[in-house]
């Protein structure tokens, strides 16, 4: 990975649908290296898809919150990974250091659709205990984020 494959990669996570052609002006190379890289990106997992972000309330998931849940036994982690992988309200799961294991970031309809997850979720084997928060406003969300410089390492450099 270079500095234009970095480019590449920005402009196609601000814009998946972005064409190779306008990629291609901003990164000042032909059309077919644009193509080129990218299909080497998605080869060695660096792209691993494409995807759309929405607006969750206009879809209808009117609740958003964040569930952390601990396991009683290590044992019972790939039983509670397979079952969080396949729920589709889901939509991030965390594995952590700390008093609890994992969290989660659910999207539902409503708070009487977010009781049924949330007691689908104290039903898997092995869950301990679970604390949830509701998320009052996204501030911010984006579905990747690239390696940049940090403001710390710009005040590193200028000293």
């Amino acid at each position: 990975m270079d500095k234009i494959d970095f480019q590449i990669l920005e402009i196609l996570k601000n814009n998946g649908r972005e064409r190779a052609s306008e990629i291609s002006k901003e990164v000042h190379l032909t059309v077919s290296t644009v193509i080129e890289r990218i299909r080497k990106m998605e080869q060695n997992g660096i792209i691993k898809g494409y995807t759309v972000l929405t607006d969750d309330p206009q879809v209808g998931n009117d609740v958003t919150v964040i569930i952390e849940a601990s396991l009683e036994h290590p044992k019972y982690e790939e039983t509670f990974m397979e079952s969080v992988l396949a729920h589709p309200n889901i939509i991030a799961c965390y594995y952590l250091t700390g008093e609890f294991d994992y969290i989660l970031k659910i999207t539902c309809r409503s708070s009487h659709h977010l009781e049924e997850i949330h007691r689908w979720i104290k039903d898997q084997p092995g869950i301990r205990k679970t604390r949830t928060h509701y998320v009052l406003r996204t501030v911010k969300n984006i579905y990747t984020s690239l390696p940049k410089e940090d403001v710390t390492d710009k005040q590193k450099k200028n000293k």
